[in-house]
């Protein structure tokens, strides 16, 4: 029985020599890879999406590396490599670490553009939804010309941007504009719609809404239309309310529509260049700039054009929608919202 024991043992030594031996090349190859497998298996999809990965690379990743660099630097428009004629001047610019990111987090400018923004964000999102919301609805029921008032609220969704913005602006002319003229028409004074910091706050906030409504309209109508009618026919034969439908069906239904349409319209809200840029450039003074219009003064109007500090604020920004989207799915999960 010893004996027996020892054979084994030996052989089982025996056969972990051999296993170590292989993996170590002198005999079969170990496995493959979890990465090499993936590769074996799905190369024409990985073909596939190659050309997409290196394009968004270098569209998105490299101008993020990049900005991410300058915003560590102090450079400007007077240290930054150029060409003046057939002269060329090389960069000057020095690597400073993390002092841009200690000026701008504690200065004035950056809190006081920072607690606009969130305000501009939140009012503009909250309307839209709202808004939106209650549109959806209406148009969801059967009514007379429903199809006409569907196209006709989604035409401002339609239009090119830049010139809904314009058109906008030519309404709010102080001295020309229609809306002042209905004012003074009625025996009213006509307001300052973009001279005083107040209205101009207001303005834009209106016309942002007036372009937001058509995508948060059509979303939730969509989200509506999933809905089975089932539920608000036995709800009404329970004798529910019209708002305890709402609240318990509609609500709950919408659910994973909102999450998304929220998260989508408050990332495009907090971005929104062409509104305040267009409308009042960031005036009257600096009492509509947002973060991005003011990254954008610093890098275009100012003189010398900083571009350190305006890569600073860029980066800042996505940061602060980064830290938005962590915090708002850990939300969502804690809700049992699966996003």
């Amino acid at each position: 029985m010893a004996v027996h024991t020892s054979q084994s043992v030996a052989k089982a030594a025996g056969d972990d020599v051999v296993a170590r031996g292989r993996s170590r090349g002198t005999g079969n190859p170990p496995p493959p890879g979890r990465l090499r497998r993936a590769l074996s298996t799905h190369w024409y999809a990985w073909t596939m999406v190659a050309p997409v990965v290196i394009v968004i690379g270098v569209i998105i990743g490299y101008p993020l590396v990049r900005g991410i660099y300058l915003s560590l630097t102090d450079a400007n428009e007077r240290n930054v490599e150029r060409s003046i004629g057939v002269n060329h001047i090389p960069a000057t610019y020095k690597f400073v670490g993390l002092d841009n990111y200690t000026d701008v987090i504690s200065g004035n400018e950056f809190l006081g553009t920072l607690g606009w923004t969130l305000v501009w964000t939140v009012s503009c999102v909250a309307i839209t939804f709202a808004l939106g919301m209650g549109l959806a609805n209406i148009l969801n029921r059967r009514i007379a010309g429903r199809s006409a008032y569907r196209m006709a609220l989604i035409l401002p969704w339609a239009i090119p941007g830049f010139v809904s913005v314009f058109a906008w602006r030519f309404l709010y002319n102080e001295d020309r504009g229609l809306l002042n003229k209905i004012l003074s028409g009625t025996g009213f004074d006509g307001i300052p719609w973009l001279n005083d910091p107040t209205w101009a706050k207001f303005s834009v906030i209106a016309v942002n809404v007036w372009l937001g409504v058509p995508f948060m309209m059509v979303a939730l109508l969509g989200g509506l239309q999933s809905i089975p009618s089932e539920h608000y026919e036995a709800a009404e034969m329970d004798g529910a309310t019209a708002w305890q439908r709402f609240r318990h069906i509609t609500l709950p239904g919408l659910r994973p529509v909102s999450t998304t349409v929220i998260l989508l319209s408050t990332i495009w809200t907090f971005n929104m260049f062409p509104v305040i840029f267009l409308l009042t450039s960031g005036g009257p003074g600096d009492a509509t700039q947002i973060l991005v219009t003011q990254a954008y003064k610093f890098s275009f109007e100012i003189s010398p054009r900083d571009f350190a500090l305006s890569s600073t604020w860029g980066v800042l920004i996505l940061v602060l929608l980064m830290l938005f989207a962590a915090v708002y799915r850990r939300v969502l999960r804690t809700q049992g919202d699966d996003w």
